[in-house]
């Protein structure tokens, strides 16, 4: 499995950013307000995948007071950093373009609310997608003495 890279995140984004930005504006009238508990939904997933980082960065190097991590556990924890980070580019570019389409209509108060929580929630998937990055980079195992190139 190859770490997760810059090219497919920001495919997603711009992709769905696109779409959306030009999906809303024909459709905005038939669309119901948009939802605000998306905004606390992903801060949380994110914020439980940067407390899992750290963990499992600490468990991964043998900290002091921790035990060894299941490398079974690490797996699944890989996979879903890598699903989170997919989905956490899919929301940012998703909201984003939603944010984007309606900033000409601002002066609609609904307009104007759903231009916030989309904004919000754009960035709530941003943020999303850094946790689950750094879950991934947390998972992977640092380079032992005896291999080359390994540092002292």
């Amino acid at each position: 499995m190859r770490p997760t890279g810059w090219r497919v995140p920001l495919g997603i984004v711009l992709g769905a950013g696109i779409l959306t930005f030009v999906v809303v504006p024909r459709f905005y009238s038939d669309l119901v307000l948009l939802p605000w508990t998306a905004i606390p939904t992903l801060l949380l997933l994110a914020l439980g995948e940067g407390i899992a980082a750290v963990q499992t960065r600490r468990r991964i190097r043998r900290a002091p007071g921790t035990e060894p991590i299941e490398p079974l556990s690490v797996a699944r924890l890989v996979a879903f950093a890598k699903a989170s980070a997919l989905f956490g580019a899919l929301a940012a570019g998703v909201f984003g373009g939603f944010a984007l389409a309606l900033l000409d209509i601002l002066h609609s108060t609904h307009a104007r609310a759903d231009a916030l929580v989309a904004g919000g929630t754009a960035l709530s998937g941003l943020i999303l997608l850094g946790s689950a990055l750094f879950l991934e980079y947390a998972c992977r195992v640092p380079k032992s003495d005896d291999e080359p190139g390994a540092r002292a």
